[in-house]
């Protein structure tokens, strides 16, 4: 059984194609990504199509993630059914997405910070009309909350496999 997350943001060009990157990186590096399978996606369409945010490559890079041939998308339907968890970035975010989601999969949305244990903040600021210090934040924040998304990741793997 394998565990889906989609990583939400509004445009899909600064935080949620990071998140994915990040996140993508740390279950190669578990040996999960045959159980854990990730992606992103925006509430609006503002982007769609787009490369991501240059500053947000450049500040990933730096860390050793990359992104691949990521191009932003909007948030479908039918990631309501497909996801596991859909972890928004922000309040915005989240409200869009419970706006969005139909019955029965209110349960899977929730922000990605819930995961953080380093940082208190509940959201991740958007670094869009900031500098690279706010990319560079944006990726202490997602780094912090996708190791203890890993953890969960692990322990439902872990709990499927003894099944």
């Amino acid at each position: 059984m394998t565990t889906r997350v989609l990583f939400v943001c509004m445009g899909n060009i600064c935080r949620s194609p990071m998140a994915e990157g990040v996140f993508n990186h740390m279950v190669r590096q578990a040996g999960l990504d045959d159980v854990v399978k990730c992606e992103s996606a925006g509430t609006h369409a503002f982007h769609t199509g787009e490369q991501p945010d240059k500053r947000g490559i450049a500040a990933a890079a730096k860390r050793g993630y990359q992104y691949g041939e990521h191009r932003a998308r909007r948030v479908k339907d039918k990631d309501f059914e497909d996801f596991d968890l859909i972890l928004a970035m922000d309040w915005d975010n989240l409200s869009a997405l419970q706006a969005m989601a139909p019955k029965g999969a209110q349960h899977k949305i929730q922000l990605l910070m819930r995961f953080a244990t380093e940082h208190e903040s509940a959201t991740i600021p958007d670094p869009y009309y900031g500098n690279q210090q706010g990319f560079e934040q944006c990726l202490d924040y997602i780094e912090d909350a996708c190791t203890g998304l890993q953890e969960v990741a692990k322990r439902r793997a872990t709990q499927v496999a003894a099944a």
